[in-house]
């Protein structure tokens, strides 16, 4: 089988990835990944679940008809800032690491203080895969960053989770 991982470097500390499995563990630790944030509504390859990791298991769908709450979009960026802020690496992912992953990595950059356009522009500009302008992405993506601009004042959140 082959171990290639489909995955793009967002920032130094922010990874997105297409579905990893077990047989990517040894590609992810040299990452410095110590959170993982699947976006998938299956279960997570079970040694990505196993230290040195920290799994968050957030079910979504990629789908128009159930937006990703905000509940789940908040919960992961409030995870992942103290793991970013602590120089350790977090890894997003969903089936194919073009919609719900890039959605949740916009959100964590908005969550550092990127404005909603910006880190749509730099999820696209690092990973060409991506699709944070599907309507439905975009969409969340604003939405979460005026609720969360309205619950933090824009400012940038530290030691949320812990």
């Amino acid at each position: 089988m082959n171990a290639t991982l489909d995955y793009s470097r967002i920032t130094d500390q922010l990874y997105i990835a297409a579905r990893p499995t077990d047989q990517h563990v040894e590609i992810i630790k040299s990452l410095n990944v110590r959170l993982i944030l699947c976006m998938f509504i299956e279960r997570p390859a079970q040694a990505l679940t196993l230290p040195p990791f920290q799994m968050l298991h957030l079910r979504t769908f990629d789908s128009p008809l159930l937006p990703m709450p905000w509940s789940s979009l908040r919960r992961g960026v409030e995870m992942a800032l103290p793991e970013i802020q602590a120089g350790r690496s977090v890894l997003v992912y969903c089936k194919q690491g073009r919609h719900r992953s890039v959605a949740m990595a916009c959100c964590i950059l908005i969550g550092l203080g990127s404005s909603a356009e910006d880190a749509m522009k730099l999820v696209k500009e690092k990973r060409p895969a991506a699709d944070p302008g599907a309507w439905h992405i975009q969409r969340r993506i604003r939405k979460f960053e005026q609720r969360w601009q309205d619950k933090y004042d824009g400012r940038v959140v530290t030691k949320l989770a812990k």
